[in-house]
């Protein structure tokens, strides 16, 4: 009987609270948990690339937008920079987008002036 020893202590799952009567819809709502849907709107796509710098210094690849898009995603789905990187390496191309994708080094560079919702508030 050594392992009723901590038996108290040990996660155990629990019965359901409720009675699932409609199962289809059960299962199909378990799927959906997994689904990712990202909108770009055509004003977002357009806005993705900076525009040229007039004043002297180097010229930014990327806008302010598209920054924000990356740190937003990770702040979301809890994301380093490099997951970050390579979340929108793969979901860009499945949408059909041939946008240039931020590194981590510029995300983490533009990452320090950026005011996130929650710091925001």
């Amino acid at each position: 009987m050594p392992f009723k020893h901590n038996a108290a202590r040990r996660h155990h799952i629990g019965r359901m609270k409720f009675k699932v009567t409609n199962w289809p819809e059960y299962e199909a709502g378990l799927r959906r948990r997994g689904s990712l849907t990202l909108w770009l709107t055509p004003e977002a796509l357009a806005m993705w690339l900076a525009p040229r710098r007039t004043t002297r210094g180097g010229q930014p690849r990327y806008s302010d937008l598209a920054i924000e898009t990356a740190l937003t995603l990770g702040l979301v789905f809890g994301l380093r920079l490099r997951q970050v990187e390579g979340l929108l390496g793969s979901v860009l191309p499945l949408m059909g987008l041939a946008l240039a994708i931020p590194d981590h080094t510029t995300l983490g560079r533009r990452a320090r002036t950026w005011q996130s919702p929650q710091q925001g508030a």
